[in-house]
């Protein structure tokens, strides 16, 4: 099985199969804390303009611009407000910086797309390994085009797990995924290091980086499971779930 890390998303890229897509601080971390306090689906725009049309009774916008809640928006993009939010079985549209706009960028050719954190690493991993055929692909949305530390780290700890659960062969990028990952064992210093933790630390929300360094805490997969619209339909599901 091919495992591949692309650093960046790019108009080019095209994936053959599986993807998980990482925006670690803090998009694809808050996905998986909005589905375990109940949410029912999330539905992944690339802007702000496009989450606005959704709105109703029975949604609620979810997302950041600057780090901080937009205006009019129910919720931002912090992980701990979201496993504390009201959005039991309610559908909750988010648009964000970078992850929303990575998670669109994989759904253009990928059979599968799936939402990664360090939060949910190793169930994300078994997933992919599950829904995988040829290659399992992890594309790190970075932070306004350029590398981020905090999700090319978060890359090595999930091809670190998927080489320990299957036999893969790692291109260039997942090798240096990897290298990284074994230069920062503490996952909590290698995020606290990186642009996007600095800029959080800038607008007040640092306390959502120890957070996002928690390792394999939640069982819960977002994938993708449809579209309306302008919007990717991600919903929770399990390794081992159909």
């Amino acid at each position: 099985m091919r495992l591949r890390v692309d650093p960046l998303p790019t108009e080019t890229l095209v994936y053959p199969d599986v993807v998980l897509v990482v925006d670690v601080i803090r998009s694809t971390t808050t996905a998986v804390a909005l589905l375990e306090a109940g949410a029912e689906a999330l539905y992944w725009v690339a802007g702000l303009e496009a989450a606005k049309a959704f709105k109703d009774a029975d949604v609620l916008l979810a997302g950041e611009a600057g780090g901080v809640k937009p205006p009019g928006f129910d919720l931002g993009n912090s992980p701990r407000e979201a496993l504390e939010a009201p959005v039991g079985g309610k559908v909750v549209v988010m648009s964000t910086t970078n992850g929303t706009k990575a998670a669109h960028a994989a759904a253009k050719t990928a059979k599968h797309v799936l939402l990664a954190s360090l939060y949910n690493a190793h169930a994300a991993a078994r997933k992919a390994l599950e829904l995988a055929t040829e290659e399992v692909a992890i594309l790190c949305a970075g932070k306004e085009g350029r590398v981020g530390l905090d999700d090319l780290y978060t890359a090595g700890v999930l091809a670190e797990y998927l080489g320990l659960l299957g036999e893969m062969e790692p291109e260039d990028g997942a090798r240096i995924a990897l290298a990284l990952r074994r230069a920062y064992q503490d996952p909590l210093e290698a995020l606290s290091l990186s642009a996007a933790a600095q800029a959080l630390k800038g607008v007040g929300l640092e306390a959502d980086v120890p957070f996002a360094a928690q390792v394999a805490k939640s069982p819960l997969v977002p994938v993708l499971s449809g579209r309306v619209g302008e919007a990717l339909i991600f919903k929770g599901s399990l390794p081992g779930q159909g």
